[in-house]
C-alpha cells in the first residue's frame, strides 16, 4: 500500500470518527429541543407535534436526524408515531420503566430478595406512624377486597397480581406519588418474589391469613402487631431463594 493511500484511509477514518459523535450530538440536541417545544407550547397528551417537514425547517435539521429523534422519544414513551398521522404526544414513561426493570431482573437471587424486601420494609413497616395517621375505613375495605380476590384467584400468577394490589394500596395510603411510582416500577421483581415457591393454594391459605392478620392490626390501630406481622410476611419467602 502506498503512503498516499494509507494516509487517505487514515484521514477517512478520522473523518468518520469525527462525524459520528457530531451526528449523535445533533440527535440529542434535537430531542432536547423537541422536549422544550412540548413544554414551552403547553402541549398535552393527545396533541400532535409539528410534521416531520415542519420540524426540519424549524430546527434546521435533516430528515434522518428528525426521524432518529422521534425514534428516541418513542423509546422514552413520550410520543407515538403512526403513518399519515405523525407524532402524537403520549405518556407511556412508566410502562417503559417497567419494561426496563423487568428486563434487568430476569433472575432473583437471595441478595436481590434482601434488597427488595428491605426496601419494602422501609415503606410498609417503618412508615407505620404515617400509615396509621392516614388510613381510612375505605382503605381497609379495599385491602380486604384485594385479599378476597387473591383467595379466589384461578392461578398462582393471578393471585400474585392481587397480592401486589394489596400492598400497592398500602403504599397509596402514604399519599406520596413518587414513592408509589417507584414501587410500581419494581412490580416485575416483586411479583417474582411473591410467586416463588407458592401455589394457588398457598396464596388462598397462608398468604391470605397473613394479610388478614395485617388488616386486623390496622383496624385495631395496633402498631406493634402491624409491624411484627408485616415484617414476618415480607421475610417469609427468604428460604425459597438461593445465594
Amino acid at each position: 500500500m502506498s503512503e498516499e493511500t494509507r494516509m487517505t484511509r487514515e484521514e477517512a477514518g478520522a473523518t468518520a470518527e469525527t462525524i459520528r459523535p457530531s451526528s449523535a450530538s445533533a440527535v440529542d440536541d434535537l430531542v432536547a429541543k423537541i422536549r422544550s417545544l412540548i413544554s414551552d407550547e403547553g402541549l398535552k397528551v393527545g396533541d400532535n407535534l409539528p410534521t416531520e417537514r415542519e420540524l426540519c425547517e424549524r430546527f434546521q435539521a435533516s430528515r434522518n436526524t428528525v426521524r432518529e429523534a422521534m425514534r428516541i422519544l418513542k423509546a422514552y414513551g413520550i410520543v407515538s408515531v403512526r403513518p399519515k398521522v405523525g407524532a402524537t404526544i403520549i405518556d407511556d414513561r412508566m410502562e417503559r420503566a417497567l419494561d426496563l426493570f423487568a428486563f434487568n431482573t430476569l433472575e432473583v437471587s437471595r441478595s436481590t430478595f434482601n434488597d427488595i424486601q428491605g426496601f419494602r420494609t422501609l415503606l410498609e413497616v417503618a412508615s407505620v406512624e404515617e400509615l396509621f395517621e392516614r388510613i381510612t375505613q375505605e382503605d381497609i375495605t379495599e385491602l380486604q377486597r384485594a385479599n378476597d380476590e387473591m383467595m379466589n384467584a384461578g392461578s398462582a400468577m393471578e393471585a400474585s397480581e392481587a397480592d401486589f394490589r394489596f400492598h400497592t394500596r398500602l403504599i397509596q395510603v402514604l399519599g406520596n406519588k413518587a414513592i408509589l411510582d417507584v414501587y410500581k416500577i419494581m412490580k416485575p421483581v416483586i411479583l417474582k418474589i411473591m410467586v416463588r415457591g407458592k401455589t394457588r393454594r398457598t396464596f388462598s391459605t397462608t398468604t391470605f391469613s397473613e394479610h388478614a392478620a395485617i388488616i386486623e392490626a390496622l383496624s385495631a390501630r395496633d402498631r406493634i402487631a402491624y409491624q411484627y406481622r408485616m415484617k414476618s410476611h415480607l421475610e417469609a419467602g427468604f428460604p425459597h431463594f438461593d445465594e
